[in-house]
């Protein structure tokens, strides 16, 4: 803590040194004990006048901020295809709306759970929004389950019936195993040994080893995650933040 202090303390008076080029001096060629006096003076200057790390820490964190949206930026143009127009994550809302929103989801992840119907709000208010859904299962063995049931019957039975079983699957509580799901199949109307056999298929675990392998690509390590038309946002967003995502992208 003390280096990453005087670090700051540094840089914080460098950014000042900065302001006016006549003080300017290359710190390289200073002796040890010119080294010494100056340290002490950014000591004293620091005391009198704290305020100046904050205003540093406001500084760099800005720097930092607009470095990573121009790198996830970045990301999501390379990956377009990945994220946009992959072939097999469901898609919904307005299929012809005039703005998409990606979000990837582990049905036992409680922010996604709180981030669901606030989701879907966003999209039935809005009306011109299309959302892609990427099966993310992060959270062990309930969540790779709860994916690949909700991703075989989506292969077998169609986006209508993914829709059902994700809206279910997001509020489930308990255990999930072949007991619970071969019920809740069963519940939605489904044929249960059709969806349990399917989880099992290559192409379900194919599903999920891309939408990983994209997720790694794109630097996402947890749920909920999401790309605003072009920009990534990693964490839950409450509804007025989305709203306003939205509102700021369309211009």
């Amino acid at each position: 803590m003390r280096n990453f202090t005087s670090k700051l303390a540094t840089s914080a008076l460098a950014l000042t040194l900065a302001a006016a080029p006549a003080l300017a001096f290359d710190i390289d060629k200073l002796s040890e004990s010119e080294r010494e006096a100056f340290r002490a003076e950014v000591r004293a200057y620091l005391l009198d006048n704290p305020e100046v790390i904050m205003e540093a820490v406001a500084i760099l964190e800005e720097r930092s901020a607009a470095a990573q949206a121009t790198a996830d930026f970045d990301l999501v143009t390379a990956n377009a295809d990945r994220l946009f127009d992959d072939g097999y994550s469901y898609v919904g809302g307005n299929l012809e709306g005039d703005f998409t929103i990606v979000e990837f989801v582990d049905y036992r992840c409680g922010y996604c759970r709180k981030a669901h119907d606030e989701v879907a709000e966003l999209l039935n208010s809005d009306g011109n929004i299309r959302i892609i859904v990427k099966e993310y299962p992060i959270l062990g063995e309930a969540s790779d389950l709860s994916s690949r049931f909700a991703i075989a019957v989506k292969q077998t039975l169609g986006n209508e019936a993914y829709k059902l079983t994700a809206d279910t699957l997001i509020k489930m509580r308990g255990d999930v195993n072949e007991k619970s799901l071969r019920k809740l199949a069963k519940g939605l109307g489904f044929d249960a040994d059709m969806i349990l056999d399917q989880m099992d298929a290559p192409e379900v675990e194919k599903e999920i080893a891309t939408t990983r392998a994209l997720a790694r690509d794109l630097n996402i390590t947890g749920t909920p995650s999401f790309v605003f038309h072009d920009e990534m946002v990693r964490g839950y967003v409450p509804l007025k933040g989305m709203q306003a995502i939205v509102k700021d992208k369309r211009g």
